[in-house]
């Protein structure tokens, strides 16, 4: 049989990050096509509502080399979201077929690098501090769509902010990229009212599949053992972080993170925050470029504005303050503007979000929390006792400091989803001694709580699962939704 020559798109998934990517590429004038491995009525109406935009959709059809190259014509690209592993064997064979396989922010960085970016990453902290990296900007009179892994997906941003406008002035989506290589200074830009920057939160998922990304600024939060199921090991995992770093114009790091700091010497340029006083930095062999002194954020120049200013609970808030920060002041705000945008921070949906204070208990949303770090982080942040509500579908990594502050914060844990079993055993190797209750879902597990916590005087209920949310749900913004409506409902 002779080979059919390979032509457009083949976008895998009908999730946001799919149906972003997939209607850039349309946006672009590029031949594409949605693949979807699932069927069903709400599929197909979203899959009939799609191709009336001009954009085909196959239900029902796996991701397998065989299928993908039975299309007319087969793909000369296939884009894959975050939830797909970038090593799947189908991806392999296509790769070894001639075909491109991409991840799902490579046709935004494409069409979007006219605009800097500033790419958010790390294990835990990275969407307080996107949240509030555009709340500081977007304050100080700055165009700074949030976009990425949190919220709408950058392609979604791009077609709507960067490609709408070419297209409204008269350049045709084939000139874009001559477009992003003619812009000197943003004049070109601002006349097009393109954004003055993209806030992009950037998982690791998302950096292996898009190895082009370059911000113009890169922040790294914090580094500890997490998707190690996916990346394999800690030193794998690390280096995907870090190559954006590299790829970086910038680059802001944690001096508090243990892991960065260990490897501080490695860096011939960064610029480092510590929450902690100047010369401790110093002592480990860092010069930071913010840290906090006597309550105050200070630089070089001298106190800024105080740490206070952020409302939001633990020393992590602190460290996130400052990395933000140092952002806003790479863009040109002043130190008073970055104190007013951080009184005004209303805080993050599903990160220690308090939701309600209803009969004497407050509750937090804390889905954000998808590994033992990020839970643990948010126990010292909060006073206790506690209800802790944890579980979903687990994941590898040390659970010895999340156990030991379920010891020094919880009363009581309720257990839920795919990994209640493997909890209630974790719990019980631990010598946890408070009570453990094992349910299916949030919907038993809330009114459960509020009794537990009614019985044992607890001021708080939290959820913080210490697990990604996919036995249950499509993503952890999904959980803490939920959440949050059983709650209200109280």
């Amino acid at each position: 049989m002779a080979t059919r020559e390979r032509q457009g798109t083949v976008v895998v998934g009908l999730g946001r990050s799919g149906i972003g990517a997939a209607r850039l590429l349309r946006a672009l004038g590029e031949p594409v096509c949605l693949a979807e491995s699932r069927s069903g009525d709400a599929l197909a109406e979203q899959a009939a509502a799609l191709e009336a935009e001009g954009i085909p959709v196959k239900l029902g059809l796996p991701l397998d080399a065989d299928r993908f190259d039975a299309l007319t014509p087969p793909p000369a690209t296939v884009v894959v979201s975050p939830g797909i592993r970038f090593d799947h064997p189908a991806l392999e064979a296509l790769r070894a077929r001639g075909v491109a396989v991409q991840g799902e922010l490579v046709g935004a960085w494409r069409a979007g690098r006219a605009v800097p970016w500033i790419g958010i990453t790390g294990t835990n902290g990275k969407t307080t501090v996107t949240h509030l990296v555009h709340h500081l900007l977007v304050a100080g009179g700055l165009d700074a769509p949030l976009c990425g892994n949190v919220g709408t997906s950058a392609a979604d941003v791009v077609r709507q902010r960067i490609v709408a406008g070419p297209a409204a002035s008269g350049v045709s989506p084939s000139g874009l990229s001559a477009l992003g290589a003619s812009l000197s200074g943003g004049s070109f830009a601002e006349n097009l009212a393109f954004p003055d920057w993209l806030v992009v939160e950037l998982s690791s998922y998302q950096i292996e599949a898009a190895p082009e990304l370059a911000p113009a600024i890169g922040i790294w939060t914090t580094l500890t053992p997490d998707h190690l199921e996916r990346h394999g090991t800690l030193e794998a995992y690390r280096e995907i972080k870090r190559q954006l770093l590299e790829q970086s114009g910038l680059r802001i790091l944690n001096a508090d993170d243990a892991d960065l700091r260990s490897r501080a010497a490695s860096w011939d340029q960064a610029c480092w925050i510590t929450a902690g006083p100047r010369q401790a930095a110093l002592d480990a062999g860092i010069d930071p470029h913010l840290w906090i002194e006597a309550g105050e954020v200070w630089n070089a120049d001298g106190p800024l504005f105080p740490a206070a200013a952020l409302a939001m609970p633990g020393d992590h808030n602190r460290q996130n303050l400052l990395l933000a920060a140092a952002v806003a002041l790479a863009a040109g705000l002043t130190p008073a503007v970055i104190e007013a945008g951080c009184r005004s921070f209303p805080g993050v949906p599903h990160r220690l979000e308090r939701i309600r204070l209803h009969q004497g208990i407050t509750w937090f949303n804390d889905s954000k929390a998808t590994n033992y770090d990020a839970a643990e982080v948010a126990l010292r942040a909060l006073d206790g006792p506690l209800v802790v509500l944890a579980g979903g579908q687990s994941k590898q990594g040390d659970a010895a400091g999340w156990i030991a502050q379920l010891h020094r914060q919880a009363a009581a844990v309720i257990l839920y989803g795919a990994a209640r079993q493997e909890f209630t055993g974790l719990l019980a190797a631990g010598g946890y001694s408070g009570r453990v209750e094992s349910v299916e879902g949030l919907d038993q597990a809330v009114p459960l709580a509020r009794q537990l916590a009614a019985e044992g005087a607890c001021p708080a209920v939290l959820l913080s699962p210490a697990c990604a949310s996919f036995d249950q749900y499509s993503d952890f913004e999904a959980r803490g939704h939920h959440f949050r409506r059983l709650v209200l409902a109280l």
